[in-house]
């Protein structure tokens, strides 16, 4: 027997072990997990309640208000597929711990800000460490559960998680900024990360990382570099125009870096997305779910939010109650969908089934009007949104990983969180400018009163969500079509999920 057979026979049982503690904890370690994904989630929509409050006490501009944001959306779309490589390198409860400790440190720091240099910092670094973390996070739930009965469960949580967490962050946000401070926003992600680390080092096994390969330096400077242009590019529309130079030429140095990526990967040997992971026509179907959803939601989101509060005044905390009923419906069909129906029917008839819901509760809202009524014309539609979008993220963040190799694990769930960043930035600048748009071609020929005035906005909202509604019904049939019929294979469920 060689030296090498020796230590493998040696590393056996300890790697045996450690599988036996993992599977015990597993529960456990879904809840760390869920709670590590929702402080990233939710924090996209947390401080948005309380820019105006955080611009009126650092005296910074309404230019500068929005970097606030795009300071964060650029290093958490531009750094994921870093991230999930990163992840796989140093190990994936390494990379969690990490993640969670620099996402709260930066949070602190944002609380404490005197000026907006040091909070719009503050929010790159946690997009920074955001892109570490919410890799690592999608990566272990994967590798922790393979048993596709309680996969299904699993992924019900992670996706119900993952689909209210914007919506949660309105309420905690609302209730944050109207009954303590702005900074509260930020503080309150310390919480989050305690937990978080808390959980991780009591319930997870510490792992060495399992790719060890050199680091593909042209694939990270282009895929980086593309993906932060084409998020610059769609955030920079979305405050100037499609037309200015500086978002014309940030998209097309986007494509053409992703383009120069993708040649690359092809080519490498140590490549930093291993081609193999976007093969699977379920996993492209299911990519192309998240990137749809992302910019779909989108609408929900920002304009209903206006809505309440302008045209109906609602407070802050009113308004993220106002959102909970579709929070209960995507939990709803969340745990439906992966844990009956996924495993009978596969992701086809699910997956466009739901986008056709949520388009049907858009298209919905599109009746909204100046003195519209919350029971009546705007809860049956939130529902219906609700009940669609739970049929979107849950089966899709599982086909999306289904049958990924243990190795793939983080760059295969870096492309989700990716797909849906990228969705989330298409959808700010698309629908911002579209309605718009329509709020100025409403008041070409009508003297601006204050009743035409709030009519053009409500039209806005409302030409948001029409154009949110065709959005998802261009993802059925997208979807429709790359989707596989039939329920997973054994293969699918298992067959690749091993190391090297």
């Amino acid at each position: 027997m060689t030296e090498v057979d020796v230590s493998a026979v040696l590393e056996e049982p300890r790697r045996s072990a450690a599988a036996h503690a993992v599977h015990q904890r597993r529960w456990w370690i879904l809840a760390v997990l869920a709670i590590s994904q929702l402080m990233v989630i939710l924090d996209g929509t947390i401080v948005n309640i309380a820019l105006p409050t955080a611009q009126h006490a650092l005296a910074f501009s309404n230019s500068d208000r929005q970097w606030i944001v795009t300071a964060y959306s650029l290093a958490f779309g531009s750094l994921l597929l870093l991230g999930g490589r990163i992840s796989d390198y140093i190990g994936r409860r390494n990379a969690l711990v990490v993640g969670l400790v620099g996402f709260a440190g930066a949070s602190a720091l944002g609380a404490a800000s005197m000026n907006f240099t040091m909070l719009v910092t503050a929010r790159t670094i946690q997009g920074a460490f955001g892109a570490l973390l919410a890799p690592a996070v999608l990566a272990l739930l994967t590798t922790t559960f393979n048993d596709p009965a309680e996969r299904g469960r699993a992924f019900a949580i992670y996706g119900a998680v993952a689909g209210a967490g914007g919506a949660i962050g309105l309420l905690l946000g609302g209730v944050l900024t109207s009954y303590a401070s702005w900074r509260w926003t930020l503080l309150v992600n310390l919480f989050f990360a305690a937990v978080g680390v808390a959980g991780a080092l009591a319930f997870m096994v510490s792992d060495r990382g399992v790719d060890h390969d050199p680091l593909d330096w042209p694939g990270v400077l282009t895929g980086t570099g593309g993906l932060f242009a084409l998020v610059y590019g769609f955030s920079h529309a979305d405050s100037t125009s499609w037309t200015d130079i500086y978002t014309l030429g940030s998209l097309a140095l986007g494509v053409v870096l992703l383009t120069s990526f993708m040649a690359i990967q092809r080519h490498t040997r140590f490549p930093l997305l291993p081609l193999r992971v976007l093969v699977d026509r379920n996993r492209g179907g299911a990519l192309a779910a998240m990137l749809v959803a992302g910019s779909g939601m989108f609408g929900v989101f920002l304009f209903l939010t206006y809505y309440l509060q302008v045209t109906l005044g609602y407070s802050a905390v009113m308004t993220g109650a106002a959102f909970l009923p579709m929070v209960a419906g995507l939990s709803v069909t969340a745990q439906l969908s992966n844990i009956v129906l996924l495993p009978k029917f596969g992701p086809r008839p699910l997956i466009p089934l739901g986008m056709v819901m949520a388009a049907s509760g858009l298209f919905w809202l599109t009746g909204l009007g100046i003195h519209s009524s919350y029971v009546t014309d705007i809860l049956p539609p939130l529902v219906t949104l609700g009940f669609g979008v739970g049929l979107i993220f849950a089966p899709g963040f599982n086909t999306a990983t289904l049958g990924v190799a243990n190795h793939d694990a983080g760059v295969a769930s870096a492309l989700v969180n990716t797909s849906q960043q990228i969705g989330g930035s298409i959808g700010t600048a698309l629908l911002n400018t579209l309605a718009g748009a329509a709020a100025t071609s409403y008041l070409v020929g009508k003297t601006p009163t204050k009743l035409n005035v709030e009519l053009a906005n409500v039209h806005s909202y409302t030409s948001a969500f029409s154009y949110s509604a065709w959005i998802f019904l261009g993802g059925a049939v997208v979807t429709g079509v790359l989707l596989r019929s039939g329920a997973p294979t054994i293969q699918d469920r298992s067959g690749p999920l091993v190391g090297h």
